[in-house]
């Protein structure tokens, strides 16, 4: 969620003024009146807690802060228009409704994008969009109560559903910062520590349980933790250890000076996360929804994954539609 105050017509308004200087040349690039810029601009920093621009100066630059935010605040806005221009090139006029629910995996980085990007393409459409569990997701698609569904798979067929893949999302083991000191020996080291679940009745935890089972080995079970952030948390705290995926892991941007992330020592495996659609949505909607939610994905997700884990390049990929 943003924080309260930072709006993307703040945003927008703040890389306009970093650009001309002047409060009437943004007013102009922007639409709004002079009043509602600095309006704008002091909502924005006030939220922040600093000065953006130098107000003393004329024309306004940056302050060191702000040329800090304005390169955040370019990326955030150059991957709103691309998703924007990939939904625009559809008519979307003949639309009434449209509803998606997406895991909560993506509410950090994607969500955020591609609710502003289809809430600004969808202009006389209802729009609505809901974050909840795998189990949650599927049940409110198989139950029609929304209409593309962005989840993790069970990997069984999905009856009167259109499935496009989006993103391989191996399992990943993560440790306290330097546990694990042999790398050839892992499993005797993971001992020392409890391993700490997902609460058994979300679908990852089910996921790694069958992974684990496969491979004959057996954890204490002592630990079930249903918040994602709270278990990655708790090995950052060295109470223990934990299974999680890349997009688990970037989730978890505030922890990563604590923990490790390693290959899972106990055999490969992965989940796939897909957009369902019912059959009665086969036209170029939800395939395109589902390009542009994957470019999302690769830009916001994978690509930054793979720049501080290069070991998952083979493993954390977009993927092909279904053949």
């Amino acid at each position: 969620m943003l924080i309260k105050g930072v709006t993307l017509r703040g945003l927008e308004v703040f890389e306009a003024l970093a650009k001309t200087g002047s409060v009437a040349q943004t007013a102009e690039v922007t639409g709004l009146s002079q009043p509602a810029v600095s309006q704008q601009l002091r909502n924005l920093e006030k939220a922040l807690g600093t000065d953006l621009v130098d107000h003393g100066r004329r024309p306004m630059v940056p302050t060191s802060a702000g040329r800090n935010f304005l390169a955040r605040t370019q990326a955030v806005l150059s991957e709103l228009r691309l998703a924007q221009s990939e939904l625009s090139m559809m008519d979307l006029s003949h639309l009434p409704a449209l509803s998606i629910g997406l895991i909560d995996d993506f509410d950090n980085d994607l969500t955020p994008r591609l609710a502003t990007a289809l809430a600004e393409s969808l202009t006389e459409c209802r729009f609505k969009m809901i974050t909840a569990s795998s189990h949650d997701i599927l049940r409110a698609i198989e139950a029609d109560e929304i209409h593309l569904a962005v989840t993790a798979t069970t990997d069984e067929p999905q009856q009167g559903l259109i499935e496009f893949p989006l993103v391989r999302d191996p399992f990943i083991l993560i440790t306290p910062k330097g546990f694990i000191h042999d790398p050839q020996a892992p499993i005797g080291q993971l001992e020392q520590l409890p391993f700490l679940r997902y609460a058994a009745d979300q679908m990852i935890s089910q996921q790694i349980e069958a992974q684990i089972s496969q491979q004959d080995i057996t954890f204490e079970n002592r630990f079930e933790v249903g918040s994602h952030l709270a278990l990655m948390a708790m090995v950052a705290r060295h109470i223990g250890w934990a299974v999680t995926t890349p997009l688990g892991y970037m989730r978890a941007t505030r922890f990563h000076d604590d923990i490790d992330a390693l290959p899972l020592p106990f055999g490969k495996a992965a989940r796939r996360i897909s957009l369902f659609a019912s059959k009665d949505w086969a036209d170029q909607l939800p395939r395109t929804v589902a390009q542009t939610t994957k470019g999302l994905i690769k830009r916001q997700m994978v690509n930054p994954a793979i720049v501080k884990l290069p070991w998952l390049a083979q493993d954390f990929q977009v993927l092909d539609e279904l053949s």
